[in-house]
């Protein structure tokens, strides 16, 4: 595998792409939703090969379930392109107008990045996601997904390139590294004759590595340690189903929560309100000396804090608990905990609440509402390519205008500059 004549045929595809209509971009995911479905035995029997793998390689069920792709997934997989298809086309929109005192129109108009290279670890489903977006925006895409989903990658890159022949496009419009040699990895990180941006999706290693080797622009996003503060106003009943969906309802995701932090003045009626109920999904409470004596005898698997479990993004059943004395020591564990993905607060006080949302340096952040809203779908931005947590160019779910910047246009009667 030559990366250099994949980076060259990717732009190549990018220039193409940048003067497609939207029309015919529409009509290359309309086709890719279709062949998702015409091609679902073989897409999921490359699935089940890594299914089996991760189960003999011992990750965890939460783990597996993230890798996992069945009958009725690949539809909503596809119905998500079909959804990108209803979306506007950001690209050739002008962000401003105005007309200079010599007469120059001048206006900022929207235009595709031109190739970007994602690296991304799980999820079959983002491999779908990048390309719908890209290809929506004129994006030609490199990706390179985790061994864990190797086959169902390699699979769907081929139903993607066949529905792109089809809809008379370049194939070299969505490429695939198919090759489990690291080095590739840091080859694409220095392509910067041809890639135009990098997007990290996985754990804080696969960030910090892209960071220190790239010679093209990275977008950081995904990782962070997603936190709910439970104020002393909040109402308990309430707050509990909220704390139940943020954890328990997917706990695989980057947004599902890892740390709740408790006023003090509500901790002996709230936890173990909590724990009777997070008992029914076999959650671990990770607590502070202070919840752990209001846990203890309550909780049905419970151990002491140790050093780093507030920094971990556990995509598991476990949960992290800290009793605080109020908004704003919770707010200082926050900043302390890298707290750059999802955090929200549950509170019936207005002012607890937007001091939480002033204060909190999150790319998400929630009043009365589960992190579990971080998601381009939910947003209404169709699928996302990822969830930037980074403060330049774009924060939050990454959705079709964030993978476009902008070019000036001046257009004037043959105007010279005096």
């Amino acid at each position: 595998m030559n990366l250099e004549h994949m980076g060259k045929a990717a732009q190549e595809a990018a220039f193409e792409l940048a003067t497609v209509a939207t029309a015919q971009k529409n009509q290359a995911l309309a086709i890719i939703a279709d062949e998702l479905e015409a091609n679902k035995d073989a897409i999921l029997a490359a699935n089940a090969k890594d299914i089996n793998a991760a189960r003999e390689s011992g990750m965890t069920d939460a783990l597996i379930d993230r890798l996992l792709l069945n009958e009725e997934r690949l539809t909503g997989i596809a119905n998500d392109v079909r959804n990108v298809i209803s979306l506007n086309d950001p690209v050739g929109a002008e962000l401003d107008s105005r007309v200079l005192e010599n007469g120059m129109r001048l206006s900022r108009r929207r235009v595709p990045l031109g190739v970007v290279g994602v690296i991304y670890e799980a999820r079959p489903n983002v491999t779908i996601d990048i390309a719908a977006l890209c290809l929506k925006t004129g994006n030609a895409s490199i990706l390179r997904g985790g061994r864990e989903t190797f086959h169902s990658n390699v699979e769907l890159v081929k139903v993607i390139q066949v529905a792109l022949k089809k809809a008379d496009l370049p194939a070299a419009s969505v490429q695939y590294i198919d090759k489990p040699d690291r080095e590739l990895v840091s080859q694409l990180l220095r392509l910067d004759q041809y890639v135009d941006m990098i997007i990290p999706r996985g754990g804080a290693g696969l960030h910090k590595m892209c960071k220190e080797n790239s010679t093209i622009p990275v977008i950081i996003g995904g990782f962070g340690i997603s936190h709910v503060y439970v104020d002393h106003s909040a109402d308990i009943s309430r707050s509990i189903d909220v704390v139940e969906n943020a954890k328990a309802q997917r706990p695989s995701a980057c947004n599902a929560l890892d740390t709740l932090l408790v006023s003090e003045k509500v901790a002996e009626t709230f936890l173990p309100r909590l724990a009777e109920r997070l008992n029914k999904s076999n959650v671990e409470f990770v607590a502070d000396d202070a919840a752990y004596s209001f846990l203890e005898g309550k909780a049905a698997a419970l151990r002491h804090v140790a050093d780093g479990d507030f920094d971990t993004e556990w995509l598991s059943f476990t949960l992290g608990v800290k009793v605080v004395a109020d908004v704003a020591e919770a707010i200082a564990h926050m900043r302390k905990h890298n707290a750059s993905h999802s955090d929200a607060i549950l509170t019936n006080d207005i002012q607890s609440a937007e001091r939480f949302v002033n204060a909190a340096g999150s790319a998400a952040v929630y009043v009365n509402a589960s992190t579990r809203f971080t998601d381009g779908a939910q947003f209404g931005l169709g699928a996302e390519v990822a969830v930037s947590t980074q403060k330049l160019h774009a924060r939050g779910p990454m959705g079709l205008e964030e993978l476009t910047s902008y070019k000036w246009v001046g257009q004037a009667d043959y105007l010279v500059r005096p």
